[in-house]
């Protein structure tokens, strides 16, 4: 029997800026699962809001392995999920697990691999779900891969992180400090950076909204220069960082979302780089899956003690979710951005 699912569909393309016109709530159903499918049926209990995915909103590929989503198709999302029913021996009734599923309220996968080709991945629901979509998922594996294999942290050093109060750049900062690093963080609101500083130790923040000249601005808060820039925001703030770089400074490019939404901006001060002997690399969460064990080895224990303190803004009901989407984009929210359908 086929299950009701409210679900998100993409209608339309968009090179600028998000609207509610780009996206469709849809009353469809899931088909029943067939008997030797190896299917599994999921409840989706959080869905995950991600820059990644506005990327594949262009009727165009804009450079990731991702080919752009299908018109009229619901979105592709990383979620929190608890199984249903299952066709499919590794997964059993009551399963909780994370995967890339689809902005529903239900999810069916096929075979039992995701919509990226991997297994689906159980988890312990006794840790609280959300961390399984910020620090012990997909943004804290991408801060932990940047800080810690790319940027090769040491105490003492001098890191930068723009879009700081986003799941990654939180994550970043804190692992940084962890490594006993001083870390600088840009956001967009005056309380952001108070949150900051004052709820996740950052030593120091800007609102890169009111400071005017961001070369000044990164040269005051770094008068020993940058040794790592954890890259979220790309443009003039990727600019204004290279002017600043130590020498054999590591720029890891997790994103570049300034770029997301319009033209995307040159870059007029790449020598700089070989001017410090500085390392820029971009990389993707996936490339570096045989770590994933080594991180959550490290990261669970910090989270369960409180040492690495997430946040989350979680919106409620999957009609919400394109407001919730475009308001992700424009940096409303503190921490990571989830939706519970």
């Amino acid at each position: 029997m086929a299950t009701p699912c409210k679900q998100i569909l993409l209608v339309k393309y968009s090179s600028e800026e998000l609207s509610d016109e780009n996206f469709e709530v849809s009353e469809g159903e899931i088909e029943a699962i067939q008997a030797g499918s190896g299917d599994v049926l999921i409840k989706n209990v959080l869905l995950s809001l991600d820059p990644w995915n506005r990327l594949c909103m262009h009727s165009t590929n804009q450079g990731l392995y991702f080919p752009p989503f299908s018109i009229g198709k619901p979105v592709p999302v990383l979620s929190v999920s608890r199984v249903i029913s299952s066709d499919n021996a590794d997964y059993k009734a009551g399963d909780f697990l994370t995967c890339l599923a689809t902005a529903s309220e239900y999810s069916l996968i096929r075979g039992g691999k995701d919509g990226a080709g991997f297994p689906l991945k159980k988890i312990d629901p006794n840790v609280p779900l959300e961390n399984y979509l910020s620090f012990l998922g997909l943004p804290g594996f991408t801060a932990w891969i940047g800080i810690v294999r790319i940027g090769e942290a040491k105490s003492g050093e001098q890191v930068f992180v723009s879009a700081a109060s986003g799941g990654v750049g939180l994550a970043a900062g804190q692992i940084a400090k962890m490594r006993g690093c001083r870390v600088v963080g840009s956001v967009s609101t005056d309380e952001k950076v108070r949150f900051l500083k004052e709820e996740f130790g950052f030593d120091d923040a800007f609102n890169y909204k009111k400071e005017k000249d961001w070369n000044a601005t990164l040269a005051r808060m770094f008068p020993n220069g940058i040794d790592i820039y954890f890259e979220n925001v790309g443009g003039k703030m990727l600019e204004a960082a290279l002017n600043h770089l130590n020498l054999h400074a590591r720029i890891p490019i997790s994103g570049m979302i300034s770029q997301y939404n319009k033209l995307a901006d040159g870059v007029r001060n790449l020598m700089n780089l070989v001017g410090r002997c500085a390392k820029m690399e971009g990389f993707l969460a996936y490339d570096h899956i045989t770590h994933y064990d080594e991180f959550v080895s490290e990261m669970l224990p910090l989270v369960a003690e409180s040492k690495i303190v997430s946040k989350h803004t979680i919106t409620k009901g999957i009609e919400n979710f394109p407001l919730a989407f475009i308001g992700m984009m424009r940096g409303e929210n503190i921490g990571k951005a989830l939706v519970d359908p």
